[in-house]
Order: structure tokens, then C-alpha cells, then sequence
């Protein structure tokens, strides 16, 4: 590939897909705070840069996949962060789940400098983070989202355009919700129907094999049997992630007693198990 990768970023999730751009020909740069995290990436090929300057100087598509808004803002605004480096004519995509103010705020910055910005977040955990069928909601110019597709066709089966800055993220956030409202459902239907004599594994089964089975009632059915949570996507993330529905107006009758559940959650000390520990919290 005639481009090359910046990836700064490699938790549950920057990892694998920083993996796939790698197994898909691209030369990749790597920057991760906890070096010790870049060793394998590094054992495959990529390149490890010693700080955020380097990286963009050998990069002309510079990634992000971190934790939050105050971790992206550090790599962007922070000493030797990306808009302080050489960065005029290159692009940047965020792909870490941020509220739509901060995508707007690191657009305006970004276009300030001479450089390019999409944000990108993704819908999906761990294991399509792997197999490489995330699916991307992007926000935007056109012309920023052509230039970028090749990319995304290594880390998703999808990648959508949604229109300006704002857009994609305003949809994770969205697409989120709902899955924050599937999960507890779900939670809270076992859990009543444990109540009345009815077994765990039968509850999964009626509701997968009926109308109101889904792909991911069905892939979190074998860690609702096991009571063993280990994080896809941990609770911690979806917690904020509401948290952010929650500061962009969401307000419908169902928003704030959920917030308010994966949040008491998160306090509880189950904000590092999967997102469908939801269920140990509610059972307590």
C-alpha cells in the first residue's frame, strides 16, 4: 500500500484492527502509552514510534482508537500532539467513541493547521474487531471519506458516510443506546423468569428462537449461563457512552433510568467485566 498507517491507540480494540491493517499490506506506525502493548504488533511488522511527533512525520493517515474524550483530546491537543506536529495535508480519523462537540472541536482545529479530519467510530467489540466486520460511521467531507474507504475496507464489512462532523458519532452514540436498552431487557426478562421457576438456558432459548432473538442476545446467552463476564466491550465504556446521549439531549422515558442503572453499575465495581454484567448488578 503506498500509505502509511499511524495508529495511536492499542487496547481491546486498536489492537486487532491495527492487526488487520497490517495483514492487509499497509505500512503501519504504532504509538501506544504502555509500550510493552506494541510488542506483538511490532513482532508482525509494524514499526514502534517513540512518541506522537514521530509518528506523524512518517505517517500520512494518522488513526486514533482510545478510551474517551479526554484521552483523544490529549493526543490532539496535548504537548507534541498531532496538532502541534507537521501534520498540513495529511489526515486525521478518530475512531474512538467521543461526544459530537468534540469531533466538531477537533475538526475546526485540524482544518486550522492545513490537515483533514474524519471521525469514524465503530459499532462492534472484540471479535469483530478481529474478523475485520466492524461497522464504521463516518463523518465528514466526501472527499476525506473517499481517500479513507481503502482503510476502512481492511477494519469493516461497512463503512457509511453520514454526513457532516458530528454525524457518525451522533449515530454510535445512538446505536449504543439501543443496545444499552437490549442488554438490560434481556437481563431483566432472565432474571424475572428465574423468579418464577423458569430456568436460565430455558428463558435464552424462548427468547433466540422467537421474534425477539437478535445477534446479540444469542452472543451474549454463553456468559448469562457461565455468570463469567470477561470484557468485549466493558461496562465502563457503555456507562460513558450514556453518559454522552445523556449531555446531547437525549430524554425519552426509558434514557434516564437506564443512565442511571449502568452508571450505579459502573460504581459498584463492574465497570472492567463486559458490558452484560449488567445482569450481576440488577440480580444484587
Amino acid at each position: 500500500m503506498a500509505e502509511t498507517i499511524g495508529w495511536i491507540g492499542l487496547g481491546n480494540m486498536g489492537y486487532p484492527m491495527a492487526q488487520n491493517l497490517l495483514k492487509g499490506g499497509y505500512t503501519v506506525n504504532v504509538y501506544n502509552r504502555t509500550v510493552a502493548k506494541a510488542e506483538g504488533l511490532v513482532s508482525e511488522g509494524a514499526f514502534l514510534a517513540e512518541n506522537v511527533e514521530a509518528l506523524c512525520l512518517e505517517s500520512d493517515i494518522i488513526i486514533t482508537m482510545l478510551s474517551d474524550d479526554q484521552a483523544v483530546k490529549g493526543v490532539y491537543l496535548g504537548e507534541g500532539g498531532l496538532l502541534n506536529c507537521k501534520v498540513a495535508g495529511k489526515l486525521l480519523i478518530n475512531m474512538s467513541t467521543v461526544s459530537p462537540r468534540t469531533s466538531r472541536e477537533l475538526a475546526e482545529l485540524t482544518k486550522a493547521v492545513g490537515a483533514n479530519f474524519l471521525e469514524a467510530p465503530v459499532s462492534g467489540s472484540v471479535k469483530p474487531a478481529e474478523d475485520g466486520t466492524l461497522l464504521i460511521m463516518v463523518g465528514g467531507t466526501q472527499d476525506s471519506f473517499r481517500a479513507a474507504q481503502p482503510v476502512f475496507e481492511k477494519l469493516g464489512k461497512a463503512a457509511w458516510w453520514l454526513g457532516s462532523v458530528g454525524a457518525g458519532s451522533g449515530a454510535k452514540l445512538a446505536i449504543n443506546y439501543f443496545l444499552a436498552l437490549t442488554l438490560q431487557g434481556l437481563a431483566e426478562t432472565v432474571l424475572f423468569a428465574k423468579k418464577n421457576g423458569i430456568g436460565t438456558e430455558e428463558m435464552l432459548r424462548i427468547v433466540n428462537e422467537g421474534a425477539c432473538g437478535s445477534g446479540i442476545t444469542k452472543l451474549k446467552a454463553a456468559a448469562i449461563i457461565s455468570e463469567d463476564f470477561p470484557a468485549a466491550f466493558a461496562l465502563k465504556h457503555m456507562a460513558k457512552d450514556l453518559r454522552l446521549a445523556r449531555e446531547q439531549g437525549i430524554n425519552f422515558p426509558l434514557s434516564e433510568p437506564l443512565t442511571n442503572t449502568y452508571q450505579q453499575a459502573l460504581e459498584s465495581g463492574l465497570g472492567e467485566e463486559d458490558v452484560m454484567a449488567i445482569i450481576k448488578f440488577l440480580a444484587q
